[in-house]
Parts: structure tokens; sequence; C-alpha cells
């Protein structure tokens, strides 16, 4: 089973140890891609942070972001740590990484892959510098981010999904960075996360963007932890629901299209 998940806009700490190298990163077929995306950030990141108006722009950070663009600046020589520990915010807060024992550890290392605007994609285990880059980013060089990605992430991925159950719980702007086809997106599940509540005796249904992700986030911790592997998209409905879950879901009407998914919870947390 492969997990895609978008990473965080916030992030912890670059670490102490040794600096980012690049050759060791999973999928070693973005090398490439990514020796070219950090070069440019790097470069569009030096100097005087407090005068760099382009760099701030480019990114699109607020006056009170600017830290970040010496942040970037110094990717190269920034401490590296695993990004399971450098992506923080809601749906990495669910997920919980370094609680899991020993045994979903392990699955989290083989199964999920984190999307980026700098890396492309990463494993949870993988060492990376803190950074700044989403994928909505345009660089003066290269261009839009998730348009540069997909030539690279096209060539890599079918063979990063094998032949087992593709997890698809990434944003619509990681997701624009490579699009399952053909035989992949058949076997490829979508989740969406509905708050159900009732109005005046009527069902409303409606999705909670800081919920949804941190749904996700339990969601795929309650996969690892129990040891399912489902090894397509019936078979999952089935584990999520072993695991508590409403799961409203139909097989898709055409050949080479991945399934949907719909979590209905009822309360907020």
């Amino acid at each position: 089973m492969l997990v895609l998940l978008p990473p965080s806009e916030g992030k912890a700490p670059s670490g102490r140890g040794a600096p980012l190298k690049l050759d060791s990163l999973s999928l070693p077929g973005l090398t490439e891609a990514r020796q070219a995306v950090l070069e440019e950030l790097v470069e569009l990141c030096a100097g005087d942070p407090g005068e760099n108006e382009k760099a701030r722009e480019v990114l699109g950070l607020s006056e009170g972001l600017r830290g970040e663009i010496a942040k970037n600046a110094e990717l190269r020589t920034a401490g590296a740590r695993p990004a399971g520990e450098i992506y923080t915010g809601v749906l990495y807060d669910a997920l919980d990484l370094a609680s899991l024992d020993p045994a979903a550890k392990r699955r989290a290392k083989r199964w999920l892959l984190v999307f980026s605007g700098l890396w492309g994609a990463v494993r949870v285990g993988d060492r990376i510098p803190s950074y700044r880059c989403s994928m909505g980013v345009k660089l003066p060089a290269l261009g839009a981010l998730a348009a540069y990605w997909r030539a690279p992430l096209a060539s890599v991925m079918p063979e990063a999904a094998g032949d087992g159950l593709v997890l698809d719980l990434r944003s619509s702007a990681y997701a624009a960075a490579w699009k399952p086809k053909g035989e992949v997106a058949e076997r490829t599940a979508t989740v969406r996360v509905l708050h159900s509540q009732m109005v005046d005796g009527v069902e409303k249904r409606s999705v909670v963007s800081h919920f949804n992700k941190a749904t996700k986030g339990r969601i795929v911790r309650g996969l690892l932890t129990s040891g399912a592997e489902p090894k397509n998209p019936a078979a999952l409905v089935d584990a999520l629901r072993d695991l508590g879950y409403v799961v409203e879901a139909e097989p898709p009407a055409k050949a080479g299209r991945a399934w949907a998914l719909d979590v209905v919870v009822t309360e907020i947390h």
C-alpha cells in the first residue's frame, strides 16, 4: 500500500545533524529535478531577508514570515532530520508518528509518501531540512511547481505505487503534480471527510478543512496500527469500516478512474 499525503505549511526547525544529501532521498529518479528547484530557491532567497521583496512575493509570505526566506537560503548547510519529524500541522498531529509502536513505524516508512513543492515527494524517513516552498509557488525560471513536477513524477510514481492500493489523501494543489492513470488509477482511492449534522430535522453535510485534515491523520494512524493491509479500494472500505468509520463508496463508472470514498462523521474534534 502507498499513502499519498500533503506536506504542512508549518514545519519543525531543521536538525543539528548532517546537512541534506540529495542522493540519499527516496525516488532517486527525482534527484535532478530536486537539484534544479533547490538551486533556484536558494538563489532566490539569498541576501538580506528584510530587503528581499522578490522572494517574499514569490513565496507568498506575509511580513511576519520573512524569517522563512533566511531558512531557504541556508538549505544546503542546515541540519537535516526525518521528514516525518519536519512536517507538523493538523494532519501530522493526529497521525502522531512518534508515538507509533515499532511495527507501525516500519509500515509508515514503507507506506507514506509526502508530496512537496521542493522535493517532489519524500518518504517520512528521508532526512530533509526545514523549508518553505509550497506546490502553488511559481519560481521565476522553473515556473509553476505543480506543472514542473508533472513529468518527473510521472516517470517514478508508477513504480513507487507498485501493484497494490494507492490511498490518495493529498490536497488539490499537490494532487495536480501527479494524477494516477490507467490501472494505477483503478486501484487508487481518494477520501473526502464529511461532517453530518441534523438541522431542523434535515441532514446537512459539509466539508470542514481543519477537521478534514485531522480525520485523515487518524485514518492513516488507524491503518498503520491495525496491521490491516488492504490490497484494493474495496478492501480499504472494509478496513475503514472495521476501524469504526462510516464509509460511503461506489466503484467508478468507467475504467481507468479512481474510487472516491466519503467518510461521514457526526462529531468534530
